[in-house]
């Protein structure tokens, strides 16, 4: 069983899980350090169900940060940064469920919501000014 233990800051061996991947890229190793016992997780079950569902809710907590404006907090009071970040999180809600629902089996059903953004939900317009001289 694989343990790793620094030599000064740690106090104890702790549990190391590594994945290799070699692609076409290049080489892909990634390796997590915990304090689970092999008798609680298996490695593949740790890596998969855990650490990369992990890594995947901190994607969705940055697709809201970067498209629907959740890190927009700089208004004066801290009712209208709360209302702000409300209106985001109902936006995500809304854009979750219409992937969950709508997009299920489409091209789509992998896209993020700034996708189902740009391609479903915004409305261009043409705006053409003329001066009539008399």
């Amino acid at each position: 069983m694989p343990h790793y233990r620094t030599l000064d800051s740690w106090s104890r061996e702790r549990r190391v899980v590594a994945k290799a991947d070699a692609l076409e890229q290049g080489r892909n190793p990634r390796c997590i350090v915990t304090s689970l016992s092999w008798t609680s997780i298996d490695g593949r079950k740790l890596y998969e169900e855990v650490y990369c569902a992990r890594g995947e809710m901190e994607n969705r907590i940055k697709e809201q940060q970067l498209y629907l404006f959740a890190d927009r907090t700089s208004t004066q009071t801290l009712r209208a940064n709360r209302i702000r970040l409300d209106l985001s999180s109902v936006a995500y809600l809304l854009l979750s469920a219409l992937h969950r629902l709508a997009l299920a089996g489409t091209e789509m059903a992998r896209t993020q919501c700034h996708t189902i953004s740009l391609r479903l939900l915004k409305i261009g317009g043409l705006i053409r000014i003329t001066a009539r001289k008399e």
